[in-house]
């Protein structure tokens, strides 16, 4: 019997060692459900909106290293899938998109639900391609997974729903040779340079990101060697900052003042697989180097002294071997002393409320970490989430971490635990989620109920967009249009037959954790915390104490003292700890 196009696809994708598609169906996709169904090699994974389906295969791809596949319905299906796609190309990670499309017959001619998929998919792939003849398959496919698999990004495929159930080209076959992704040795030339340019700094401070994936005994290896101290990104906290005695903390918005300063006071900065993009954390006076396996990320944020194509692996491995361990610790010990400092008064944060009192997130977040397991895959919304998890959760190497990190989307957090936990069924999933971000995507809680994914998902409910408040207090504004009038989540969790807690004190948290953590399916906690926490970034500007002088004395002349003084309520232990 002939194959079908839609035959030729889902036999490529099942030898490509994809096991799941994500996404909502629509008719335009009946050719690949059939297909699936006689198949039975790969499981339709139905998501209640397209949005949660490429993130949820953007966290597998993440997680497992391999391609992940989903599918969206012609028109407003597969548009659903574009803010998730954004973020997985912006991580970095394998995906390969599946936009079903109108008749091939009614293309521009203003059809029902008609889009223009390849230019609205352009800026989120690598790679994205119509095909309106059975003769383009299988090479389209393999073209594509090629691209996400290569060059670590989305890749999208239009298939109008008509191609997909004509026959395939006669010997075309459903294979795809397993593709590795490339080794890139840095030029040799550049090494040279680089140990000179090591060798005439004084001091050196190390910035790691993604790109140190795999290489954390080299970075430690590389700081032990420089007397350098490591300030990790956001993404590459769970690679270096476990074991490591050189780490202090990262910079940025939400990071510490150790990891600010580490870089503004070193000679020489070195970039290792990052693409930090905030350029005002960047050092002014210091020589800067930065290796990346893109040649379009060099120089991106800050002018280069030197810029180096090579995996951080491959430039470290050609690297160690030239330099001489440095006897002079005083510039590490000073930023270890002064990250010592910072962490422990991040942890002086982190503690009970007094009774009546909302939930201090910082405590919230360091019990949360207390009691996952040693190898839980936990993910955090955008927002303040991500702020508490990168300041209080611990890592190992063994715990993964998932953020919107670089895409800053909304309603990230629950999406990507449903992916996770999909791959990894038998490991610990924990979604930190904002009230907010839990709220937009809240209809895939039935996602969790239907596949019996055991996902914990943990509500930070402040009752506001948490992130965006601060922001607007720091630029000297009152807080507008930030508050929620929030449902009980508990319940509706129960409602969707999932165990639902609410916890409202200090006390009871921990216990209602554990109950969570420990129940036989999913399970969602909603924690009560303080509204007025302030989230103090590692320096603070004179331009955004001015913003806050304007905010406070704005919320007074407009009658809205109570807040104010309900900030310094909740504040005030930053100024005398252990209140």
């Amino acid at each position: 019997m002939a194959h079908t196009i839609a035959d030729i696809m889902a036999l490529t994708l099942a030898d490509a060692g994809v096991k799941r598609i994500w996404g909502v169906t629509g008719d335009s996709l009946n050719g690949l459900n059939e297909t699936l169904r006689k198949m039975g090699k790969i499981d339709w994974m139905m998501t209640r909106h397209e949005e949660v389906a490429a993130f949820a295969a953007g966290a597998e791809a993440a997680i497992t290293g391999e391609l992940a596949v989903c599918a969206g319905s012609c028109g407003p299906g597969n548009l659903h899938l574009i803010n998730g796609l954004f973020d997985c190309h912006r991580n970095h990670v394998p995906v390969l998109a599946i936009a079903a499309h109108i008749p091939s017959s009614e293309i521009g001619l203003g059809y029902f639900q008609e889009t223009h998929p390849q230019e609205l998919f352009r800026e989120c792939s690598h790679f994205v391609e119509l095909v309106t003849n059975p003769a383009q398959m299988p090479e389209v496919m393999h073209r594509a997974m090629r691209a996400a698999i290569g060059k670590r990004g989305v890749a999208v495929i239009v298939v109008p729903g008509d191609v997909a159930l004509l026959e395939a080209p006669k010997g075309a076959t459903g294979t795809f040779p397993r593709l590795n992704p490339p080794r890139i040795v840095p030029n040799a030339g550049d090494i040279d340079t680089l140990v000179t340019l090591l060798d005439e700094a004084k001091t050196v401070t190390i910035l790691a990101g993604a790109g140190c994936a795999g290489q954390h005994d080299a970075v430690v290896a590389l700081a032990d060697t420089l007397g350098a101290p490591v300030v990790h990104a956001l993404r590459g906290k769970e690679h270096v900052e476990w074991d490591n005695p050189f780490d202090v903390g990262m910079t940025g918005l939400i990071g510490f003042s150790s990891g600010y300063q580490a870089m503004e006071n070193g000679d020489l900065l070195l970039m290792l697989g990052t693409d930090f993009p905030y350029r005002n954390f960047y050092p002014k006076d210091a020589k800067i180097v930065q290796v990346d396996r893109d040649p379009s990320q060099l120089g991106k944020r800050a002018p280069l002294t030197l810029g180096i194509v090579g995996d951080v692996g491959e430039t470290l491995a050609a690297l160690l071997p030239r330099l001489t361990r440095r006897t002079d610790r005083t510039f590490i010990e000073a930023a270890r002393k002064h990250y010592a400092s910072a962490r422990k008064g991040l942890d002086d944060l982190a503690t009970p409320s007094k009774p009546g009192r909302p939930i201090h997130p910082q405590y919230l977040a360091k019990v949360l970490s207390d009691l996952a397991a040693d190898d839980a895959i936990i993910s955090a919304d955008v927002g303040t989430p991500t702020a508490w998890a990168c300041r209080y959760i611990t890592v190992n190497g063994k715990r993964r971490l998932l953020f919107s990190a670089n895409h800053g989307s909304m309603a990230n957090a629950l999406a990507q635990a449903i992916g996770a936990q999909a791959a990894c069924p038998g490991r610990q999933v924990i979604s930190l989620s904002g009230d907010g971000g839990f709220a937009m995507s809240m209809g895939d809680l039935l996602t969790l109920k239907q596949l019996n994914l055991p996902v914990k998902i943990v509500i930070v409910d402040n009752g506001e967009l948490g992130f965006v408040a601060l922001e607007q207090k720091a630029g000297g504004f009152l807080d507008v249009n930030v508050k929620l009038e929030n449902p009980d989540f508990a319940m509706i969790a129960q409602a969707s037959g999932i165990l639902g807690i609410n916890v409202t004190e200090s006390a009871d948290l921990e216990s209602a954790l554990r109950e969570a953590l420990a129940h036989d399916g999913p399970a969602l906690v909603s924690v009560k915390t303080a509204s007025y926490e302030l989230l103090t970034p590692p320096s603070i500007k004179a331009e955004q104490a001015k913003g806050f002088s304007l905010y406070m004395a704005k919320a007074i002349l407009n009658g809205r003292g109570d807040e104010v003084v309900e900030l310094a309520k909740t504040n005030l232990r930053l100024a005398l700890p252990g209140l």
